[in-house]
C-alpha cells in the first residue's frame, strides 16, 4: 500500500482534465502517444465524445516508475460541468489526492472553488497543474515577466481558496497550500503534451526561457520529448500525494463514527489486507453484459470473487460475482484487490452510492453529502403504455446510479418527474433513456424547483383527535440559516448519537432546552416536542410525524416542499 496513489483530476469545465488524463495514459503506455490529447479516452460514452464534455467520472489504474520503485496510480477523471458536481463529490470519497487543473488564461473560476471545497471537505490533499501555458506564449504574446506574474497570481488565488477552506479543519496536519518550490505546482500544455515543475526543471535543465523559445519556433515536438507531461505529473503524484497508509488514519475518523478503539478501526488505519473486508461504494454504473458495477474504495481486507458480504441498511448478504479494475471504458477482471485500492465489483445488487459493504456487521460510513440540491424538474412519460414498466425500472436505476437526481413516479397518471442539477443534466439523462434503453419518451418543458418557508412565527394551531379526548397544539416558525446549513452539510442528522446532535445544534445557535427536545428532522425542518409528562404520546408520535411530513412535502402556498421551519 505504500506504493499506491489514489487521485482525482478535478477542474472547472473545459480547463483540460480529460486531455491531461490522455497524456498520463499515453505515458503509462496504455494509449498511443500520437492520439493522446485528441482521443479523450476517459470520455467513455458516445454522448460525452459528441458533446466534448465529461459527464460521468471515469476510473483507470496505471503504473509509474518513480525513484526506481513501481507505483500503482488509481486515477478518477471527474466532470467539470456544474450539473455533474455529484460525481466529483463521490469521487473525492475514494481518493487521497486531487490534482486541480486551472487554465492559465482564465485563471481560477467558480467551479475551481467548488471542486477544491469538495476535495477539502473529504480531507483530500490538493496539488495544482496550470494548463494551456502555450496560449500565454502563442495567443497573448506575453513576455517572461508578464507570464510569471500571471502564473503567480493563479497560484496565489488557489492558495487563498485553500487557506479559507482549511481554516476550520483541525485534522489537516500540515499546510496544504501549493507552491512551486515544494514541487506541488506543475505548468504545461496538455494538448501539446509538455509539462514542467521545479523538480523537473532541475532534472532536465529546462527553464521558461527555453520553453518560450521552443514554443515560438514550432518546437513543440522537441518540448514533448525533452520534458513529457506524463512524467512531470506522475512524479508529482508519487512524491506529494499521500499513500493509503498515510491517508487512512486521518480520513477514517472523519468519515466513520464507529468505535475508534475497535479492531476494525485498527485494520482500516493500518490498511490491513488480511483484516475484515470494508469497502465503501462511491459509484454505481450499468454494464449491458455484467449488469450493475459498484466502484469504490477498499479500506481494509481483500476483495475476492465469491465472498458474501453485508451491505449497510439491507438485510441478508450479497455475493460478489467478479472483482476488477477499471481501465477507462474497459474493465479488467482480477483475482483479488487488496486494501488501499479502488476496485469495481459485480454482484452487490443492494448497494447504492454511499453504501458500506463489509464482511462483518459494522457501523456504516457517513453518507456522502452532496452540496447541491436539484433545482430543475421536467416530466417524462413513455410514448406507448407498453413501455411503462420498463421506463419505471429504468428511472429507478437512474436514481440509483446518480443520487443527485430525484425521481417521483406517479403510477396513476403515468407521468414521472425527474429533478436534477440543471437543464443539461436532465437532457443527458433523458437522451440516455432513449438511446441506451430504447424507450421512446416524451418530455415536458423544464421548470425551476421552488421551496417554501415560514417568514414569521405562527399562532398556535389546535388539532383534535377523532374521539375529541386529546388535543394537539402546534406552532411553526422560521429556523436560523446557520442551523439549516448545518443540516444540509450533514453536521446534524437523526442518525447521530443524541449527545453529539445536541452539541452540533447548540453550536449552530439553537438554545440548550430546544436542542434536547428534537423529535425529528425532515429535509431541513425540525420538529420539537415541548410537551411535558404526557402519557402514551410515543404511541401516536409516528402518526404525528407522518402528518407533518406530508404537510412539509406539499407546502401551503404552492404545494412546493417547505424548508427551514421549526
Amino acid at each position: 500500500p505504500e506504493n499506491i496513489r489514489n487521485i482525482a483530476i478535478a477542474a472547472h469545465v473545459d480547463h483540460g482534465k480529460t486531455t491531461l488524463s490522455d497524456n498520463l495514459l499515453a505515458g503509462a503506455g496504455m494509449i498511443s502517444q500520437d492520439t493522446a490529447g485528441e482521443q479523450l479516452a476517459m470520455d467513455t460514452k458516445e454522448d460525452e465524445q459528441e458533446r466534448g464534455i465529461t459527464i460521468d467520472a471515469a476510473n483507470v489504474s496505471m503504473t509509474h516508475e518513480y525513484e526506481d520503485t513501481n507505483h500503482l496510480v488509481n486515477l478518477i477523471d471527474t466532470p467539470g460541468h456544474v450539473d455533474f458536481g455529484g460525481d466529483v463529490t463521490r469521487a473525492m470519497r475514494a481518493v487521497d489526492g486531487a490534482l486541480v487543473v486551472v487554465d492559465a488564461v482564465e485563471g481560477a473560476m467558480p467551479q475551481t472553488e467548488t471542486v477544491l471545497r469538495q476535495a477539502l471537505r473529504e480531507g483530500v490533499k490538493p496539488a495544482l497543474f496550470i494548463n494551456k501555458v502555450d496560449r500565454l506564449i502563442s495567443e497573448l504574446q506575453e513576455g517572461p515577466q508578464e507570464m510569471q506574474e500571471r502564473l503567480l497570481s493563479v497560484i496565489s488565488d488557489v492558495n487563498e481558496l485553500i487557506r479559507g477552506m482549511a481554516e476550520n479543519m483541525d485534522d489537516i496536519p500540515e499546510d496544504w497550500t501549493v507552491s512551486v518550490e515544494d514541487g506541488t505546482v506543475g505548468f504545461g500544455s496538455a494538448l501539446y503534451k509538455w509539462g514542467v515543475s521545479m523538480p523537473s526543471m532541475q532534472r532536465t535543465g529546462m527553464d521558461f526561457g527555453d520553453i518560450m523559445e521552443l514554443e515560438q519556433n514550432d518546437g513543440r515536438e522537441e518540448l514533448h520529448e525533452r520534458t513529457p507531461l506524463s512524467d512531470v505529473v506522475l512524479d508529482m503524484v508519487c512524491e506529494h500525494f499521500p499513500n493509503p497508509v498515510d491517508a487512512q488514519p486521518r480520513c477514517v475518523p472523519r468519515i466513520w463514527r464507529g468505535d475508534p478503539e475497535s479492531e476494525l478501526a485498527d485494520t482500516m488505519r493500518m490498511v490491513n489486507e488480511d483484516g475484515e473486508v470494508v469497502f465503501m461504494v462511491t459509484d454505481i454504473s450499468m454494464d449491458p453484459h455484467a449488469g450493475e458495477i459498484a466502484t469504490g474504495r477498499v479500506f481494509s481486507g481483500t476483495l475476492e470473487k465469491g465472498q458474501e458480504l453485508y451491505v449497510s441498511g439491507t438485510a441478508g448478504k450479497n455475493r460478489i460475482q467478479s472483482v476488477g479494475l477499471f481501465m477507462g471504458s474497459e474493465r479488467e477482471e482480477v483475482d483479488r484487490v487488496p486494501a488501499g485500492n479502488i476496485a469495481s465489483v459485480t454482484g452487490l445488487r443492494d448497494a447504492i452510492a454511499g453504501s458500506t459493504v463489509s464482511s462483518v456487521e459494522m457501523t456504516p460510513f457517513e453518507s456522502i453529502e452532496h452540496i447541491s440540491e436539484p433545482v430543475i424538474t421536467k416530466s417524462v412519460e413513455a410514448q406507448s403504455m407498453d413501455d411503462l414498466p420498463k421506463l419505471i425500472e429504468t428511472l429507478q436505476q437512474v436514481a440509483k446510479e446518480d443520487p443527485t437526481i430525484q425521481i417521483e413516479i406517479n403510477e396513476d397518471t403515468g407521468e414521472h418527474l425527474i429533478s436534477g442539477q440543471g437543464e443539461l443534466h436532465l437532457e443527458v439523462i433523458t437522451q440516455r433513456i432513449r438511446d441506451n434503453q430504447g424507450i421512446p419518451v416524451i418530455t415536458g418543458e423544464p421548470i425551476v424547483v421552488f421551496r417554501e418557508q415560514p417568514q414569521e412565527a405562527s399562532r398556535e394551531v389546535e388539532g383534535q383527535s377523532p374521539n375529541r379526548h386529546n388535543k394537539f397544539y402546534i406552532t411553526v416558525e422560521p429556523m436560523s440559516q446557520d442551523i439549516v446549513d448545518a443540516i444540509q452539510l450533514g453536521e446534524v442528522s437523526m442518525d447521530m448519537p443524541e449527545l453529539e446532535r445536541r452539541e452540533a445544534l447548540q453550536e449552530a445557535g439553537m438554545d440548550k432546552d430546544t436542542s434536547q427536545n428534537v423529535e425529528d428532522i425532515h429535509r431541513t425542518n425540525i420538529l420539537i416536542d415541548d410537551t411535558k409528562g404526557i402519557q402514551h404520546l410515543n404511541e401516536t408520535m409516528e402518526l404525528v410525524l407522518e402528518g407533518l411530513q406530508d404537510a412539509l412535502d406539499d407546502g401551503p402556498l404552492a404545494a412546493e416542499p417547505v424548508q427551514g421551519s421549526l
